[in-house]
């Protein structure tokens, strides 16, 4: 018989190491995915979910409220201006005072960051900020308007330049 078919005897110890080797890749692979997870979100919505429930019916009514003003945004980005036009439902443009938005990937928290921007005519707003290519949020806010505030979160991507 050829040494390559020769076996050794099948001890507990080979078991063993067949139980170490599988149950070590396991454990390995779930560590690596725990970290992975828990250093690039929070999982943070609210601080504190049992007080948000009770502004639940508020924050739906004054939700109700902004649709019915029919509002349309639109947001481009290039070459490190970010550019935000918005239009009353009539398609006119809306003109306000001061628009603000926090600005930040949609599952990280590292890259978020507070923009004003300034009015340049005909409902368009501008910001100069730098962003890296991919997906980003914005969530624009304003307080200036005679219907108290108006809010709107808004994805858009940043494409790769090359």
């Amino acid at each position: 018989m050829s040494e390559f078919l020769r076996m050794e005897k099948f001890t507990g110890w080979h078991m063993l190491a067949i139980m170490v080797a599988f149950f070590g890749v396991i454990v390995s692979v779930n560590l690596t995915l725990a970290w992975y997870a828990n250093s690039s979100w929070t999982g943070l919505v609210v601080k504190n979910s049992y007080v948000a429930s009770q502004k639940f019916n508020d924050k739906q009514a004054e939700r109700r409220r902004q649709i019915a003003l029919g509002w349309k945004a639109g947001i481009e980005y290039q070459e490190g201006v970010l550019a935000v036009q918005l239009e009353d439902a009539d398609g006119k443009p809306v003109v306000l005072n001061v628009l603000e938005a926090r600005v930040g990937r949609p599952a990280f928290e590292s890259e978020d960051r507070a923009v004003v921007f300034v009015p340049s005519g005909g409902g368009i707003y501008r910001a100069e900020t730098q962003l890296s290519s991919g997906i980003w949020r914005a969530e624009l806010k304003t307080a200036d308007t005679p219907e108290k505030t108006w809010e709107h979160a808004i994805r858009f991507v940043v494409p790769d330049v090359k």
